[in-house]
């Protein structure tokens, strides 16, 4: 980090055993442009990979230098060598695939795609499928990883901003849709938004209560039925804290011949300072890393840290980093399946909110989750 003279935590913290054999279930282009690369960056092992397209895991194979591919990721799993699996595969795939994974003694360790299953009550399904096993979860909210992100929750725990009043994130970028999501009818709740409620969990910890109003996508209704298109939502905390924010996948006709104004902006305010940042995503793939300003009455001027590390690819990294130190001594990760259940259940009342226009409190959705 360059340009601050307090320096912010803002990178992974590695495992000390790099040689961990990674299993990849899955070549599509978040394992292989985002995943793959990350792992090579940071000295990782990739030893196996596996799609429902031979010829296609075969060429990312080679393209990343992994020594086994797989027609079967079934037949993965029993590679002697494979001791953590990394799962890319749609939402609604995934439980059939971890269910499979946890028969097999040699798996340690699973990183599984947010969101973590179709709804809260399946990834509470899968939560206990791999509790059960004795194998550790890890859940790739690889947001908590962007530089930025990281960044700021080192600041708030310093203490710098003081007590946090509220924040607000504002997106306008028009992501990239999968095939699945037409099949599934989800357009931003599940797919973007429960990035920036994951990190507002990160910061901040959990609200009582959310409140959500949604409309369509005007460009996606073309093309499947969904309601969750522009999105905004309030999250209410017992003492007071208020964050809100909208996330507007259609940001004007700017696909349709008027000029784009494509952005990722965020904003802390606290009782002794202010933090305002961007996401640099949304000009992926031109690497664009994602910025942080601050200022509080314990320092002089704006504190303006910039980093050469992007969140596509790199903060990637960061969950599987987060999964092999946790293997490496003996604990949960800090993305372990617990924790994503109140992500997932947050996603959940957003839902029901914007059905039922009303505030929904977690405490409703939770109800339906995993035992103790």
């Amino acid at each position: 980090m360059t340009n601050s003279p307090t320096p912010l935590e803002y990178l992974p913290r590695l495992p000390r055993d790099k040689t961990v054999g990674i299993g990849c279930i899955g070549a599509g282009f978040i394992m292989a442009d985002c995943h793959l690369v990350a792992y090579r960056q940071a000295g990782f092992h990739p030893v196996a990979i596996a799609s429902r397209t031979s010829e296609r895991a075969a060429e990312v194979a080679k393209r990343h230098a992994i020594d086994h591919v797989y027609d079967d990721y079934k037949k993965l799993l029993t590679d002697p060598c494979v001791e953590v699996v990394d799962i890319a595969v749609p939402p609604d795939i995934q439980k059939t695939v971890v269910a499979d994974v946890v028969q097999h003694k040699n798996i340690r360790g699973v990183l599984a795609q947010k969101p973590l299953g179709v709804d809260y009550a399946e990834a509470c399904e899968i939560v206990q499928m791999c509790r059960d096993a004795g194998v550790v979860l890890a859940v790739n909210q690889n947001m908590r990883y962007d530089q930025s992100v990281r960044a700021t929750k080192h600041l708030l725990d310093r203490g710098d901003l003081g007590e946090p009043i509220l924040a607000t994130i504002d997106m306008r970028a028009i992501p990239h849709w999968m095939p699945w999501q037409e099949r599934l009818g989800w357009v931003t709740l599940r797919i973007m938004s429960i990035h920036h409620l994951d990190t507002f969990r990160y910061w901040f910890g959990d609200p009582v209560r959310v409140f959500a109003s949604v409309r369509t996508d005007p460009r996606t209704e073309q093309k499947f039925k969904h309601t969750d298109g522009i999105c905004l939502y309030i999250l209410e905390y017992a003492n007071g804290f208020r964050a809100s924010s909208c996330d507007d996948v259609w940001t004007g006709p700017a696909l349709e011949g008027a000029e784009k104004e494509i952005g990722i902006h965020w904003r802390i305010e606290g009782r002794d300072g202010l933090a305002k940042g961007t996401i640099g995503w949304p000009e992926y793939p031109k690497p664009t890393p994602s910025t942080l300003d601050w200022t509080s009455i314990h320092s002089k001027g704006w504190q303006r840290p910039r980093w050469n590390e992007v969140w596509f690819p790199d903060a990637f990294a960061g969950p599987m980093a987060d999964l092999l130190c946790a293997l490496e001594e003996n604990r949960e990760p800090e993305l372990n399946g617990e924790d994503n259940l109140r992500t997932m259940a947050l996603v959940e009342a957003c839902y029901r909110s914007a059905e039922e226009h009303r505030a929904v409190e977690l405490a409703e959705i939770e109800g339906l989750g995993v035992g103790g």
